[in-house]
């Protein structure tokens, strides 16, 4: 994973492989900006609340369920947890290039200002092995409770979960 720190801004990039796909076979579950739920390891709920679907503006909200942090009295072993959400908004989409952009607006995750893209390549490593990646690059403010490459760490294994999930799903997919 390539990144760079500054002192007010954090950017890098988190890369993954879907071997068995190809870029048009992975940018449709990418450019269906409401279905993350699908794919992103952890994530309960992603749903559209605003805009038109697959156009700039559109804006989804989207839920995950964490263990909560352990209570002040050690007395109470009860497991709690609590529901972490952010609204995020398209600002870009490109099929031709197999990209889009959106930014956080809203949170309770710690999280500033942060503006992500997503791109969708073929591997052309001349091995014929083919496939695709993807990539995500971020610019954000430093998150709360979180080192620059803890959080790069967290993006990278993410984004390693996704390629898995649609992997699989579109295996099956070719299997049926």
């Amino acid at each position: 994973m390539a990144q760079e720190s500054r002192e007010s801004k954090w950017e890098g990039k988190a890369i993954a492989e879907v071997r068995s796909a190809t870029a048009d076979q992975v940018w449709p579950l990418i450019e269906d900006f409401c279905s993350l739920e699908k794919w992103y390891p952890g994530v309960d709920a992603c749903q559209q609340v605003k805009g038109v679907y697959g156009e700039p503006g559109l804006i989804r909200y989207i839920t995950t369920t964490v263990p909560a942090p352990p209570p002040p009295d050690a007395a109470d072993q009860t497991p709690a947890t609590v529901v972490k959400w952010c609204y995020e908004k398209l600002l870009s989409i490109d099929p031709v290039q197999r990209r889009l952009s959106y930014q956080i607006t809203e949170n309770n995750l710690g999280v500033g200002f942060y503006v992500a893209e997503w791109t969708v390549l073929e591997n052309k490593d001349g091995d014929g092995a083919g496939g695709c990646r993807i990539e995500w690059r971020f610019t954000a403010d430093p998150v709360e409770d979180r080192t620059f490459e803890g959080f790069c760490g967290y993006l990278q294994s993410s984004l390693k979960g996704i390629a898995e999930r649609m992997e699989k799903a579109l295996q099956a997919a070719t299997n049926n």
